[in-house]
């Protein structure tokens, strides 16, 4: 239950003991997180490709997964995007780096690029693919040593990491607007309330929400449940320099648990390290809220 929170926190604190002073040392590390998150993209396409039950139950999944995530993912949108305006002063003190939006573009671009290669690639019967899931779990442990390298030389501490209330106040945003979100694509699918209530409640962990859900409910729901996360986390990385720039709150709120892991580099990246706190906080609650709810809503 606990792995993926250890999984993300141990590197970072190990990396967190080495600080790094030369400006070329930094730029490098910067350079290297920047790559491995097309790296990520490609497996995670691979990963997509090699889904279970796809072909079977193509229309029913989609169907599901489609109406979970415009309910979940729309009502974050919603939910943090009228918060971020109304509040804007209190996040927009983040240093953005993005200078043209034709350069943000080309970020979305490239990323979709990625996955659509990984999946195309995931099809070829090659026998790396067996290892994916090992692969992916080895470039996350590298990617956050080398973000607590990265926090280290940068010099924001672990008090800012582990209290920090924007990072708190969007995880109660996220967590509302999906259950609410769940509660309505139950109606709409005519599923039980709690079904709906556990498939929105994956925050983008499609590596355990699918597998949970599978165990609980089949493998239509799992399936589903598992698509939903992977559009969520996609959309996200889409989203993340489209928004970053006026809206830092919601482009952090959209990541979900990913927030602490996988989209970490491309937040920091668009809004500065000093968003990376609040990044760690908000990943690192849904990280543990995630499994709860889940075993609640399955089998409460």
């Amino acid at each position: 239950m606990y792995f993926g929170i250890l999984i993300a926190l141990i590197p970072m604190c190990i990396g967190y003991l080495f600080k790094f002073k030369s400006q070329k040392w930094i730029d490098t590390i910067n350079q290297t997180l920047s790559w491995m998150i097309y790296l990520m993209l490609f497996i995670m396409g691979a990963e997509l490709a090699h889904m279970d039950n796809l072909t079977t139950n193509l229309q029913i999944i989609l169907c599901y997964a489609c109406v979970i995530f415009v309910c979940s993912f729309g009502g974050n949108f919603i939910f943090l995007i009228i918060f971020d305006y109304f509040f804007t002063s209190k996040t927009n003190s983040l240093t953005q780096t993005y200078t043209s939006p034709f350069k943000m573009i080309f970020e979305s671009l490239r990323v979709f690029i990625a996955l659509i290669i990984g999946f195309i690639c995931g099809l070829l019967p090659l026998f790396i693919w067996q290892y994916a899931e090992n692969i992916t779990q080895v470039i996350l442990v590298f990617l956050l040593f080398l973000v607590g390298i990265q926090l280290r030389s940068n010099n924001i501490s672990i008090k800012h990491i582990l209290i920090n209330k924007i990072g708190v106040i969007a995880t109660i945003l996220v967590v509302m607007s999906v259950f609410l979100g769940g509660i309505i694509a139950s109606f709409i699918l005519n599923l039980p309330v709690r079904v709906g209530l556990a498939m929105s409640s994956g925050f983008g962990w499609y590596s355990l929400s699918g597998i949970l859900m599978t165990e609980a409910h089949g493998a239509i729901i799992g399936s589903a449940t598992f698509l939903n996360d992977i559009l969520r986390e996609v959309s996200a990385i889409l989203l993340i320099p489209i928004l970053i720039k006026r809206y830092k709150l919601t482009a952090l709120g959209l990541c979900g648990a990913t927030s602490m892991d996988f989209t970490l580099p491309m937040l920091q990246k668009g809004a500065g390290v000093i968003i990376v706190p609040s990044a760690m906080v908000q990943g690192f609650l849904l990280t543990l809220l995630m499994p709860i709810f889940m075993g609640l809503f399955n089998y409460g």
